[in-house]
């Protein structure tokens, strides 16, 4: 049974920091590219960034230059980095899994696996 276990979410300042952490198993790791996706209230859920099986990282325009993605391929974890967030980066945020990164960020409906996300909240 594949697992993806999604930690670190919680209340974040303006101009702090939160680091990301998902935790899978069940599934062969290094073999898939691992990424991280958000869902604003009100809003549909949207790509956010992804590390390759090789550790290449890809992004989305949103989110490049403040986030930073990657990964630990001996503890099976992908991690999030989230550097001086603003109110508007508020979000439920999900750790996927899929074979390829075509898939993940051009056709998310056939992502594979799935985290249960973890909210993260930036307040002053």
């Amino acid at each position: 049974q594949v697992q993806l276990v999604e930690s670190g979410g919680g209340l974040v300042q303006p101009g702090g920091s939160l680091t990301l952490s998902c935790v899978a198993s069940g599934l062969t790791f290094r073999t898939y590219v691992m990424g991280w996706f958000r869902q604003a209230p009100g809003k549909e859920r949207e790509f956010g960034a992804a590390c390759g099986k090789s550790g290449s990282t890809f992004y989305s325009d949103t989110l490049r230059g403040r986030f930073t993605v990657s990964r630990d391929n001996a503890k099976n974890t992908v991690y999030l980095q989230i550097n001086d967030p603003t109110p508007e980066d508020t979000a439920v945020y999900y750790c996927a899994a899929s074979p390829t990164i075509q898939a993940m960020m051009e056709n998310p409906s056939t992502i594979n696996y799935w985290g249960q996300g973890t909210q993260v909240t930036v307040t002053s």
